[in-house]
């Protein structure tokens, strides 16, 4: 698997349980998240992928990371879940793309970061783009729902940080939540209504 050639490309949406705005976004990361561990939920829709001879476009896949205070010094929680709508070769191609097998950033994140690698699960997973509004559903793992937080320039957009290295992407809109929730891979967390952080942008990755 890790000789085939792959490319995936989409849309990006995360929710942590960092405060508005989660400091390890501008301090590459080097900053104190402003909770014990950092949470970070993030869901991906492919719009465009093949991994060798198979289609993956339309697809969706979600990572699960807990790090400790400061997410650059590594010993992370790592988990996968894939839509279980995905066929046989597509879950085989995707589960080792996600769970860092086969190259890319998910890779460079496995080799790198990783002290705890829960796994890879397949379920259902609801994917809502609605303007500003993001929100993900997977039924007995997680679920959040943010909102991009616009600018009074009346443009409609959001604000924007740039220049970021975000594995996703390294312009980011910036996004507080309405709701982050997981009660999967061993963690529990149930925020509602704090306005923590969230970002969205397209993403497109290869190996």
């Amino acid at each position: 698997m890790a000789e085939r050639r792959w490319q995936i490309s989409g849309e990006y949406m995360e929710s942590c349980n960092c405060e508005y705005l989660c400091p390890c976004i501008y301090t590459n990361p080097q900053g104190e998240a402003t909770e014990e561990h950092c949470t970070a939920l993030m869901a991906f829709r492919i719009d465009q992928g093949q991994c060798g001879d198979v289609d993956l476009a339309g697809q969706i896949f979600a990572l699960v990371i807990r790090s400790g205070r400061v997410m650059a010094d590594g010993g992370w929680v790592f988990a996968n879940v894939v839509d279980e709508g995905a066929d046989e070769d597509q879950r085989t191609a995707l589960a080792a793309i996600v769970a860092g097998e086969a190259g890319g950033i998910p890779g460079m994140i496995r080799d790198n970061l990783v002290s705890d690698f829960r796994g890879v699960q397949y379920k259902p997973i609801e994917f809502v783009k609605d303007g500003l509004k993001r929100a993900v559903n997977i039924p007995d793992v997680l679920s959040y729902e943010i909102e991009g937080v616009a600018s009074r320039n009346g443009s409609g957009e959001p604000f924007y940080l740039d220049n970021t290295a975000h594995p996703a992407n390294s312009r980011l809109a910036l996004a507080r939540s309405k709701h982050t929730r997981i009660n999967g891979f061993g963690l529990d967390l149930d925020m509602v209504g704090q306005g923590n952080n969230g970002h969205f942008a397209p993403f497109s990755w290869s190996a």
